[in-house]
């Protein structure tokens, strides 16, 4: 497997979890990290996570993160970005203060840049593929700015314009329309045409690979990822129209009531959504299959390779499947960081190294080789 161009050189977490202070290094494609349950294997990738995006993918409060015995939590990752050596640094303390730096700086626009896309596969993330719509609409749109950069500000103009349309709603709420709210809804209007046409765009390069990646990990065919829009037309003009279609309850009500705020992007398999239908393995087998889509979208449109955190993957694929999976893995760029309770769920033929955990503390890294 070839090196990114943002490649993860090491992570060095301090205070975090249930971790001991260690750097440890990432190899160029596969990393495995196995250990018993409660090691720390899980904590490693969230803290990696944490690093590079300043949020967890298991929780929302800074707080959960830090060791018990420890006042603070923090975080190291040094990465090669187009032959540039780049640091992020975040911390928190139990009072509440949190840092999130790139060289020593606040991040600023720019730091999404310096930095792979993340793919993450870990059981919290369950709700991507069974939890409320707002969190496959944000999905969506963060892969959005990561396949085309320059689409990357449309769901902040859309956020942007929906809030101050709210706002005159809701100081008319039962009233006679302000006359600004025309002029509001025109730039409504034409944010949500963008934003619209980029989700559909997306989705319409994430279909194909996720029916061929969902039916090679097992899932019943016709396996289909599908952009549902509330809008039925797609030109800002159409959704102008509809907006004063609406004007009158939204009025009465305070809010906007229809727009792509409200969106779904469906997951079904065999026909059923998966949020509602599907079982537990189905809906880990969807989201795994989503992932896989979006890395084979982004190498396709020759964009930063995805770095791959996939936590507990392996353990509910036969060995057939973790053969699929591993050589998933290792076509194309990119790098992906695998945990496992055993060394041996990952195909001995896998090219990768490894990381033995023990008690939260790294062991050793062992290089291993096409024939081990």
């Amino acid at each position: 497997m070839a090196v990114s161009a943002r490649a993860i050189q090491w992570v060095e977490p301090t205070g975090f979890r249930n971790l001991e202070p260690a750097r440890t290094a990432l190899g160029a494609g596969i990393t495995l990290v196995h250990g018993p349950n409660g090691a720390g294997k899980s904590s490693l990738l969230e803290a990696l996570f944490v690093a590079l995006t300043g949020r967890s993918p298991r929780t929302r409060r800074d707080r959960e993160v830090i060791a018990f015995d420890s006042d603070f939590a923090r975080v190291e990752v040094e990465l090669l970005c187009d032959s540039d050596q780049r640091s992020f640094l975040w911390s928190a303390t139990r009072s509440g203060e949190r840092r999130h730096l790139l060289d020593g700086a606040p991040l600023g626009p720019s730091a999404a840049e310096a930095r792979p896309p993340i793919a993450v596969f870990l059981p919290d993330r369950l709700t991507l593929v069974k939890g409320p719509p707002g969190a496959r609409r944000a999905h969506i749109d963060r892969l959005v700015a990561a396949l085309w950069p320059a689409r990357g500000e449309a769901r902040g103009r859309y956020q942007a314009a929906l809030v101050q349309r709210n706002a005159l709603l809701a100081r008319a709420r039962g009233a006679a329309a302000l006359p600004s709210l025309d002029a509001w809804d025109q730039e409504l209007a034409t944010c949500a045409a963008e934003l619209v046409a980029a989700r559909a765009a997306a989705v319409a390069e994430l279909a194909p690979a996720f029916e061929v990646a969902a039916t090679e990990l097992g899932l019943q065919p016709p396996a289909a990822v599908a952009y549902r829009p509330r809008c039925a037309g797609a030109s800002a003009e159409a959704i102008a129209e509809e907006l004063a279609e609406r004007r009158s309850s939204d009025l009465a009500r305070g809010f906007t009531s229809h727009g792509p705020h409200l969106d779904e992007v469906e997951v079904t398999v065999a026909g059923r959504a998966v949020r509602r239908y599907g079982s537990q393995g189905e809906q880990r087998t969807a989201l795994l299959a989503l992932l896989f889509a979006e890395r084979a979208a982004l190498l396709a449109a020759r964009a930063t390779a995805p770095l791959m955190l996939l936590d507990d993957v392996m353990s509910e694929l036969d060995p057939e499947r973790r053969e699929l999976l591993a050589a998933r893995l290792a076509d194309g760029e990119g790098q992906a960081l695998i945990t496992a309770t055993e060394a041996s769920q990952l195909p001995a033929g896998a090219e990768r190294t490894e990381i033995r955990l023990r008690g939260g503390a790294g062991i050793g890294i062992v290089e291993r080789g096409q024939a081990a």
